[in-house]
């Protein structure tokens, strides 16, 4: 039994509107001559490379520009990626976009600094050292890449989506500017929601860190459960249950956009302490053999995850519907831990998420495939608060299909 447990953050975390012109002035304090911006076409066309540039370069600061990102970047585009940045040399990288450039950002910062290829830092505790500084700018309100520790590439020699984690990659600043998400197609800002959601979900429910089963001298990616990421799980869902629809369906509601911008970070303060588990184990091999967002693997997968382990976090899921908005006087703990459940597959529905796996264009026999890799991502499987077998997992996709 662990008799402790760990919290981690970005070094600093500037909030709010119109935050992405003080960009310039930050670099300029610390240094920074040579900023190397991560990002792609879409959020150059919605004007955001532009504000960021002006922002730094008026601060007399030199930038190269990679518009190269993509939604799950691959193993060879982040070589590509690192290849740029070691002939620009620069102070920083900068990820500009969703969670996929801002993960990118932190593996070139990794590639910049040390020798090797990504492949060489997969998993937990690769990276050996601090790296160059990273700065990442969401411009959607989900993944908390922001705050965390992780980077998540694809790789397509196995058809699965890979983890980098290391306590180096956590951001040094997170500039989190709720301006920046107004450009969000109506279907980013709900899968990026629901994947927020997912987020604080998993880390509200994980094993409690006391239960984790590692001695108290190794070094974890993830405490499990702990009071301080309850607080943030909390407010996340929260925020999500209030706010969600109208970001979704109302786009210039800028009170819906900046909760849910400050739900993601928060949520992306809990799961990368108290961690993530096996949704996110099974929308792994998923998004890595079929294409669909991270954060619509996770979003379509949550409800289905919420029964199988609703029998240990009874008490858990009747908070949750509670926090989600529903009106839970007068229930017992069953039937309002499974109105979460249902709650949550209401808001699947009303932002558009696809409903069942056969929507991804999967084929039922590739099932079995899928629980076996999950089944052998051991991080994830240990973080769930119920036991899962291989058997466990195909049920579970079986009835998500």
């Amino acid at each position: 039994m662990r008799d402790f447990w760990n919290f981690y953050s970005s070094n600093r975390i500037i909030f709010g509107r119109g935050g992405i012109s003080r960009l310039g002035s930050i670099c300029a304090k610390r240094g920074w001559r040579n900023i190397f911006v991560v990002s792609d076409p879409q959020i150059d066309s919605a004007g955001h490379v532009s504000s960021l540039s002006k922002s730094v370069c008026d601060s007399g600061t030199n930038v190269r520009l990679f518009l190269g990102g993509v939604a799950e970047p691959s193993v060879d585009l982040a070589i590509e990626c690192i290849e740029q940045a070691q002939h620009f040399v620069p102070d920083v990288i900068v990820g500009l976009g969703g969670g996929s450039n801002m993960d990118l950002a932190k593996i070139v910062s990794c590639g910049v600094t040390f020798d090797g290829s990504p492949e060489d830092y997969f998993g937990f505790g690769k990276v050996p050292a601090p790296t160059i500084p990273t700065v990442c700018i969401p411009t959607t309100s989900g993944t908390g890449s922001e705050v965390t520790h992780a980077a998540v590439l694809t790789d397509n020699n196995q058809n699965l989506k890979v983890s980098t984690l290391s306590p180096f990659f956590r951001p040094e600043i997170a500039l989190v500017d709720p301006e920046l998400t107004i450009s969000c197609p109506k279907h980013v800002t709900a899968e990026s929601g629901m994947d927020a959601l997912t987020h604080a979900i998993e880390a509200y429910t994980n094993v409690h860190y006391y239960d984790m089963p590692v001695p108290d001298d190794v070094e974890m990616p993830y405490d499990g459960k702990n009071p301080m990421a309850d607080i943030f799980a909390e407010k996340a869902i929260r925020l999500i249950g209030s706010h969600i629809e109208n970001a979704v369906h109302n786009p210039d509601d800028m009170d819906a956009k900046s909760a849910m911008s400050l739900a993601a970070t928060l949520a992306g303060l809990a799961f990368s302490n108290a961690g993530v588990a096996l949704v996110h184990g099974l929308e792994y091999p998923i998004g890595g053999a079929h294409y669909c967002s991270h954060g619509a693997g996770n979003a379509l997968l949550l409800p289905f995850m919420m029964e199988f382990n609703r029998p240990e976090r009874e008490k858990e899921m009747a908070n949750i519907a509670n926090w989600l908005g529903v009106h839970t006087t007068g229930m017992d703990l069953e039937m309002a831990s499974k109105s979460a459940i249902e709650k949550v597959s209401e808001l699947k529905k009303t932002t558009g998420i696809p409903m069942r796996l056969r929507e991804f264009g999967i084929d039922q026999s590739e099932l079995e495939g899928f629980a076996e890799k999950t089944s052998t991502i051991d991080r994830l499987m240990q973080l769930n608060p119920r036991k899962a077998t291989k058997e466990n997992l195909l049920e579970i996709l079986t009835s998500a299909y």
